[in-house]
C-alpha cells in the first residue's frame, strides 16, 4: 500500500484473528458453585411441591374446671376422650403444638374446607397408642384404620355453640367418611344426672365429661363456658431429675423431681410401670399428673404419674 503524501509503500498490518467462542469453556461454572446452585433449586423446588410441616398454631379454647353450683341445664355435656387433640385447616391436620400430622389421604378424603376441631382417638385406654401413631413421620393406610377424628368444635364458625353443633352434624354426615364423626352432645337438667353419667363413663373406662355452654361463642383463652369435670384432677410438669430407687427399686428410678410450668418443684414417684423405671423419662419431657387438689403451699396433693406428652403444654391466654 503506497502513502499518497509521501509516495512510500508499506505493508498493510496484519490483524491476529479473531478467536472462536469456546461454549464450553467461557460457559464452564465451577463446581462448587455449581453444586450450591442445584441444592438452592432443589429447596426452592420442595417448598413449592410439598406442604409446610410446622406453623405457629392458632390460640385454642381452654377449659376450666367444673365446680358444684354450675346451673347444668345450660351446657350440652359429651365424654372427655382420651385421645390427641389435634385441628383441622380445611387441608391437613396439625397438633395443638403447630406440628404436621402425617395422616393418609384416605383418612381425610371428603372432609370439608371448614375449621375444625378434635380428638384423635382409637378407644377408651387407648391413648399409647394413638400418640405413638401420631408422632411418626411416615404414613401407615392400615395404622389409621381404626382412628376416628371426634369433631367437639369449629373454631371460625360466629354462631353459638348449640348452633355449632348442628352444623358439625351437617358437615361430618356429609363428609361421607367413618373416620371423621362428631362428638354426641348431651342435655342434663341437674347435677345428680350430671353426676350419675360421670359415674357411667369412668366405670366404662372413659375420662370424664366436657360442659360447653349453648349460648357460648367460641373464644381463644380459658373459658368459664368449657368446663371439664373429672373424678380427678390433672396437670403437666416438666421433667428436671431422675432420683434413684430403693429397695426393689434399686438400680431403677425411684421419682421424678418435676416442675410445673409456674415454676413450682415437687417429686413424683408413683403411677409408674417397673418398665419406665427402667428407662425413665429424659430430662426436658413432658408429663400429665393426676392429684387430688393442692396444699396451702400450691403444690399438689397426692400426685401420681399418668402418662407423657407429646408437646409442651400451650401457656394459657388471657381472658
Amino acid at each position: 500500500m503506497r502513502d499518497a503524501a509521501s509516495g512510500t509503500s508499506y505493508a498493510r498490518p496484519r490483524h491476529a484473528p479473531i478467536p472462536a467462542f469456546d461454549r464450553t469453556r467461557d460457559a464452564e461454572v465451577p463446581p462448587a458453585r455449581s453444586a450450591a446452585m442445584r441444592l438452592l433449586l432443589t429447596a426452592l423446588l420442595c417448598l413449592l411441591i410439598f406442604p409446610v410441616l410446622s406453623a405457629p398454631p392458632p390460640d385454642p379454647m381452654l377449659a376450666t374446671t367444673y365446680r358444684e353450683g354450675v346451673p347444668v341445664d345450660t351446657f350440652l355435656v359429651s365424654e372427655k376422650l382420651d385421645g390427641v387433640r389435634a385441628r383441622w385447616d380445611g387441608r391437613a391436620l396439625w397438633t395443638r403444638g403447630g406440628a404436621r400430622i402425617a395422616a393418609p389421604p384416605t383418612f381425610t378424603r371428603g372432609w370439608p374446607v371448614e375449621p375444625m376441631e378434635g380428638e384423635l382417638w382409637i378407644a377408651r385406654g387407648r391413648f399409647d397408642d394413638i400418640s405413638a401413631l401420631v408422632r411418626r413421620v411416615g404414613t401407615d393406610t392400615q395404622a389409621w384404620r381404626d382412628v376416628r377424628f371426634m369433631v367437639f368444635d369449629l373454631p371460625m364458625h360466629p354462631g353459638p355453640f348449640a348452633e355449632r353443633v348442628v352444623r358439625m352434624r351437617s358437615i361430618t354426615s356429609a363428609a361421607g367418611n367413618t373416620h371423621l364423626q362428631a362428638i354426641p352432645q348431651r342435655r342434663f337438667d341437674t347435677a345428680a344426672a350430671l353426676d350419675a353419667e360421670l359415674a357411667r363413663v369412668v366405670a366404662a373406662g372413659g375420662e370424664g365429661l366436657m360442659l360447653h355452654r349453648r349460648t357460648a361463642r367460641y373464644r381463644a383463652g380459658r373459658s368459664e363456658d368449657l368446663l371439664k369435670y373429672k373424678p380427678h384432677e390433672d396437670a403437666e410438669a416438666q421433667v428436671v431429675a431422675h432420683l434413684p430407687g430403693k429397695g426393689k427399686y434399686e438400680g431403677m428410678m425411684g421419682a421424678l423431681q418435676v416442675r410445673t410450668p409456674e415454676g413450682r418443684s415437687f417429686r413424683l414417684g408413683t403411677g409408674f410401670t417397673d418398665a419406665q423405671r427402667a428407662e425413665p423419662p429424659p430430662l426436658g419431657a413432658w408429663l400429665t399428673y393426676r392429684h387430688n387438689g393442692l396444699t396451702s403451699k400450691g403444690l399438689p396433693r397426692f400426685a401420681r404419674f399418668m402418662r407423657m406428652r407429646d408437646e409442651m403444654p400451650l401457656p394459657d391466654t388471657a381472658r
